[in-house]
This record gives structure tokens, sequence and C-alpha cells, in this order.
């Protein structure tokens, strides 16, 4: 998710009737195939990104058991490379998407980067992502993520762009209000090591590298819910949930450095991943 997120609109138009979970530019021979497609091709790439980071690369995931499978789900994970949504979405939710179809999450992404051709955007679409124009106060996106909330699950990165050094960037407050206005269960994800697996500027990843994955247990926005969703309490909701990833970077920094140390006194063999 980009900037244009950035903060709440100042006024709404109102679409009365308008099914926001439906593409505009898609017409009824593509809506018609679609729960198909987007399971098939979501899946296989689940597939494909689990192999990668299973096997190519080594995943260490704590907290999976913090996930809800309920729909109304927000999981706000940091965000360093292109790929983080496969990592984010499929560890967590494949391979029990193949018989929930529902689990599979929403992804709002930047449209310059995934809507930038005809190919890419026919696999954006099956990927379920939300397009978010460049710049600010992008209504329709808003919009329909308030939309496929209601009936699924959504992956939303709060800092709006990939870090280039892992640190954490600021959240943005878009995505607060569209949690206060849907009263959405908020969970926080911590990844580390994906800025190394791919780091921005490469098109190939990199493997042998051990990738660590953090869910939290669901963030406490109770106090916000009383208040109205303006930007000044969308933006103290969105900094106290991923508040919470702060606190779980240290966590998973001191871990790696920890598991860095057990690892320098075995064989070769155990240190095949980089830890």
């Amino acid at each position: 998710m980009n900037e244009a997120l950035a903060e709440k609109p100042e006024t709404e138009p109102s679409k009365a009737g308008i099914d926001h979970e439906r593409i505009e530019r898609r017409g009824p021979v593509f809506h018609f195939f679609w729960p198909f497609t987007r399971w098939a091709i979501t899946n296989f790439s689940a597939f494909i990104a689990m192999c990668f980071f299973e096997i190519f690369n080594r995943t260490i995931v704590i907290g999976r058991e913090n996930v809800p499978e309920e729909p109304n789900t927000v999981l706000l994970p940091n965000h360093q490379s292109m790929i983080d949504g496969f990592l984010v979405g499929g560890s967590v939710f494949f391979p029990k998407s193949l018989i929930k179809p529902m689990l599979l999450p929403w992804l709002p992404a930047a449209h310059e980067n995934f809507f930038g051709n005809p190919i890419m955007r026919f696999f954006a679409d099956n990927w379920k992502c939300i397009p978010v124009k460049k710049g600010r106060k992008d209504f329709s996106a808003m919009k329909r993520m308030q939309s496929c909330l209601k009936n699924g699950i959504m992956i939303v990165f709060p800092e709006g762009t990939r870090s280039r050094d892992g640190r954490l960037l600021k959240p943005r407050s878009g995505i607060g209000y569209v949690m206060l206005k849907n009263k959405s269960r908020a969970i926080p994800v911590c990844m580390d090591g994906m800025d190394r697996t791919l780091p921005i500027g490469h098109f190939w990843p990199r493997v042998f590298n051990t990738i660590y994955l953090y869910y939290g247990p669901a963030a406490d926005l109770s106090e916000f819910q009383d208040k109205p969703a303006d930007r000044e309490t969308a933006d103290a909701a969105i900094k106290k949930a991923f508040g919470e990833v702060a606190r779980m970077k240290l966590v998973l920094s001191r871990y790696r450095r920890y598991r860095r140390h057990l690892l320098s006194k075995l064989p070769f063999l155990f240190r095949l991943y980089a830890p």
C-alpha cells in the first residue's frame, strides 16, 4: 500500500449500490470465471512461493495461532520486498486456502508496480490485489478495501513503501481509518530477512537465507471504537497497532543473534542457510 491512503478523505463520494469487490475494468466473462481463476492462480503462486521460502531459504514462523480465520481481519506487516505478501499470506493460510477460498487475502498494491501492463494486471487481479494510485486521497481504493474486508481477510503494509535498510518507517493513517470504519481485528506482523532475500533494485531473489516471521496477538484498539473515525483517531490507532511491530522486531533481532551464536558451533551442514 502506498501514500495514496495516507489520510482520510475530507469528503467521501457516495456510490450506493456498487459492489466494490468487482473490478470495474473487467467484464462479465472475467467475473464469471474469476472465483476459479483467483483460487487456482493464487494457490499455485502460494505453492511456488512456499517452496522458495521453505526449501531454497529457511523460514522460521512464530505465532501462527494468533491469526484467526474470520473475516474483517487485517494483517499489518512491515514491508521489505516485492514478494512480502506471498510470505505473510502463504505462511499462515496455505494450504488451508485450497479448501477455504475465503482465506485468500486481499492485498492493496501500488498501481504502478502491479498494474502497469496487461499480463501483470491479470495476475494482480487474480491475486486479489486492490490497485492504489500514487498520490493522496484514493477514495475508490479505500471504499473497496472497506467492502472487501466485510467478507474477507486483508494484508496491508502500513509503511506504504519498502524499507531500504530493514528499519521500520512511519505508518500512515489510511488503513487506520478503514479499520475504525469496519471495526476490524488488527494483527501486527513482523518479518526480518526479506530485505536480504530480495533487496530493492534486484529482480531475482536470493537463496540460502534465513527469514523470520512473527505474528503477534491482535492489537487492542477498543479505546478508539467510540471516537469519530477522523484522521487524528486513525493516526493514533495505526500507531498503536504498528507500534507492536517495533517491539516484535527487537525480539526477532535478539533471536537471530542467539541462533547465529548456536549455529557457529555446529558443523558446516547446519550452516547451509545464512543465519
